[in-house]
């Protein structure tokens, strides 16, 4: 939505529309096009293993030239404005680098400047810990960053923009026939999220879910339609109970795992470490039994500069103990409530994989969602088929 000097002027636009129609705005901006991959290109050949807190530094420079653009280009609409890092208004975190969680949000100054009649522009994906380090909530955080703005604020709702018009059952440039969904309730969107839609971060709509924030997925480019993002109501257990195939909302699939493993006597042993390097990873699965020396872990690496390099590290780190990282994995996710709990959804997803010709590598479920864990090369065909087996047009129509 910002990639461009043309579209973050069109976004003022749109910004300064907003405010003269009489709401007070608060917005919460990403870095520009590619800037964060470039900066972590630029750490990468400065430094094979750069430390977390360096590059927390270094990536929240993409969304300080972000607002202080977007600050500058509303003013010169004849709108005051005024552009504040994560610190600045108040977002408080943990003290973990690259993927911290946001702890309490003191909007004072962001109250201030509304009074006064301002535009208040934040930075994105950034916070303080309560040790005044800077850290960043890993990728998609800016997402993070508005709900719980939205919920400090107690806003009437949250507006996340990006370059498509909504959520949708699928990946569109995976499944043709891949439909807009008009609502979702915050368990749905969150377990899509986790699975890999990139519409909505998971932890923005976990804050949205506490808080009862509304959330609105919407074009920046001039469609009229959205998905809403509520609470459950009646609304979407009607459309449930006209879904076809165990109430499935949506499939998706991700490309960045790692499953790490250990059997034997020094699993137990190692398994605390083992968790505490997986710290800057989102954990999907878990099984942990120190007692009986297993763990079998499914992990994303999302916010991992280089998966690649932490895999081997940290299997060198725990040989002794004879510890696994598998990388290459990918995987593919049906979601909706409920449909973890029904032993049929599973089994008709592994015939509907097998006979696509993708081999499962072990799968596992929650209350909302069931998971097949596959090569990274088969995640886009095992979408397709299992998108055609629950949404397909033959299933929804029957």
């Amino acid at each position: 939505s910002v990639a461009t000097l043309e579209k973050l002027q069109g976004v003022a636009r749109k910004i300064v529309e907003t405010r003269r129609q009489g709401w007070d705005v608060v917005v919460v901006v990403s870095a520009m096009g590619k800037t964060t991959d470039e900066l972590v290109a630029k750490a990468r050949a400065i430094s094979s293993d750069p430390s977390s807190r360096e590059m927390d530094v270094l990536l929240t420079s993409g969304e300080r030239i972000s607002m202080s653009l977007l600050a500058m280009a509303i003013q010169e609409l004849g709108v005051p404005s005024i552009s504040l890092t994560g610190s600045q208004s108040g977002i408080i975190t943990n003290d973990v680098h690259a993927n911290a969680r946001i702890i309490e949000v003191r909007p004072f100054r962001i109250e201030d400047e509304l009074e006064k009649g301002r535009v208040v522009i934040v930075a994105g994906f950034q916070g303080a810990s309560y040790r005044r380090e800077i850290t960043t909530l890993g990728r998609g955080g800016s997402d993070t960053s508005a709900v719980a703005l939205a919920a400090a604020l107690d806003a009437d709702h949250c507006d996340i923009f990006s370059d498509v018009d909504g959520v949708y059952s699928a990946d569109p440039r995976v499944c043709d026939d891949a439909q807009r969904l008009d609502q979702l309730c915050y368990e749905e969107m969150q377990e899509m999220a986790r699975q890999g839609a990139r519409v909505l971060n998971a932890q923005a709509v976990e804050f949205a879910r506490r808080h009862q924030i509304a959330i609105y997925a919407r074009s920046t480019f001039g469609s009229d339609n959205h998905t809403r993002v509520d609470r459950i109501d009646e609304g979407p257990q009607e459309r449930l109970k006209e879904l076809n195939a165990h109430g499935v909302t949506g499939v998706t699939g991700r490309k960045d795992l790692l499953r790490v493993s250990c059997t034997g006597e020094g699993c137990g042993q190692c398994a605390s470490g083992v968790l505490t390097a997986l710290n800057e990873c989102d954990v999907l699965s878990s099984g942990v039994e120190p007692h009986e020396n297993r763990l079998d872990l499914v992990v994303a690496t999302e916010n991992v500069a280089d998966p690649a390099s932490f895999a081997l590290e940290l299997e060198q780190r725990f040989a002794q103990a004879g510890l696994k990282v598998e990388g290459g994995l990918g995987s593919v996710s049906a979601v909706g409530l409920g449909v973890g709990d029904k032993t049929g959804a599973l089994l008709e997803t592994l015939d509907a994989l097998q006979e696509a010709g993708v081999d499962v590598i072990t799968s596992f479920t929650s209350r909302e969602a069931l998971t097949c864990l596959v090569d990274v090369d088969d995640v886009n065909k095992a979408v397709q088929a299992v998108h055609k087996l629950f949404l397909g047009e033959e299933e929804v129509a029957a």
